[in-house]
């Protein structure tokens, strides 16, 4: 870092928001401020914020209420944040707009592509950087947890453990699209935990023939004549003749796998289909979140602290690492293995996946 009396943080949320944001920014404010003494900024608005040399002073109780510090359970980011626009297009004044905001040092929350294009920026204009993972879809490489995803596989879980009683009420097929548009982590995860009967992913081909199979033998062999259906936004067309290129669906996917029971079932099915969106970014981050939050800001922080930089914060093994994030990017998005052991889990439990 630059010689100066006080050191200058600067911190900024990026891409989509998510469960656990607030958590981090509380972490490093904190642990700045209090081990280090240094002072701490924060960039609204992401990438927007730096154009228009925006900040905003932050200290341990910036936003108490009544003495009730908030930060620790409020969904969203207080900093604000955008995932649109071409921000390498406006490399020049960003560059020109941080050295002018005097920063020491930034860290930056946000996904693989956030990351990618701030260290690109640190590069060109000689920045300290750190990188602090976060997305609900879980696909950033070389971490096994990002903030939010335990959050948003929770609200997905809940919303199953509901919908369940009612499709056993009524006798129904009950369809839940879920995000991931290009790796199905979440509708894995909260698929098993939320005891779904058919998990279907970007990452492994399907057949509404066998999936129609599959629920006709819950039907006849198990009495079981509701069942629930698990789709990741993200999924490819069927691999059914039904399904074929000129006949591309324009409704979401959910509505094309209960249209597609609709051509195969040998019987009639009554289904209903539940598009959870954005309720899946949004609530109280859970604790697993938040302890994670609080371990990627302290060691954002002391990396700062020790000189590194280009560097991301991951959990790896139950520890918190530091590894390049040149490397995170070349390896992003991480995709679902389809032969890994919780694909293995789900199909020894009786879940259809495909193929």
């Amino acid at each position: 870092m630059a010689m100066h009396t006080q050191q200058r943080l600067g911190i900024l949320t990026s891409g989509g928001d998510c469960p656990g944001l607030n958590a981090v920014i509380r972490a490093v404010v904190n642990h700045a401020t209090l081990t280090y003494d240094w002072q701490v900024f924060g960039i609204p608005y992401a990438t927007q914020g730096l154009l228009e040399r925006q900040m905003i002073p932050l200290h341990m109780h910036s936003f108490d209420l009544r003495g009730i510090d908030p930060l620790l359970s409020m969904g969203g980011t207080i900093l604000g944040t955008t995932n649109k626009g071409d921000t390498l297009a406006q490399k020049d004044e960003i560059l020109a707009s941080y050295a002018a905001l005097e920063l020491d040092a930034l860290i930056a929350i946000g996904g693989d592509g956030s990351l990618s294009i701030l260290s690109q920026l640190a590069a060109q204009g000689n920045w300290q950087f750190i990188g602090i993972p976060k997305t609900i879809d879980n696909d950033v490489a070389l971490t096994e947890r990002a903030v939010g995803f335990d959050t948003a596989v929770n609200t997905i879980t809940d919303a199953l453990n509901r919908l369940t009683f009612t499709a056993a009420s009524h006798d129904r097929v009950m369809v839940v699209e879920v995000m991931g548009r290009g790796a199905g982590h979440l509708a894995l995860q909260a698929g098993i935990a939320g005891g779904a009967d058919v998990i279907l992913l970007p990452e492994i081909p399907y057949s509404l023939k066998n999936l129609c199979g599959h629920l006709t033998e819950l039907r006849n062999r198990w009495q079981r004549r509701f069942a629930i259906i698990l789709v990741a936004e993200g999924i490819h067309l069927a691999q059914d003749a039904w399904a074929q290129p000129d006949q591309r669906p324009t409704c979401g996917k959910g509505q094309y796998i209960a249209d597609g029971i609709a051509q195969f079932s040998p019987y009639p099915i009554d289904t209903r289909v539940s598009v959870l969106g954005h309720i899946q970014r949004g609530g109280i981050p859970s604790a697993l979140d938040r302890l994670i939050a609080a371990a990627f800001g302290k060691t954002a922080v002391d990396l700062l602290a020790k000189g590194h930089s280009n560097q991301m914060v991951a959990w790896q093994n139950s520890k918190v690492v530091a590894v390049p994030i040149d490397q995170m990017c070349a390896m992003s998005p991480c995709p679902v293995d389809p032969n890994g052991d919780l694909v293995q889990t789900a199909r020894a439990l009786g879940i259809y996946l495909g193929e």
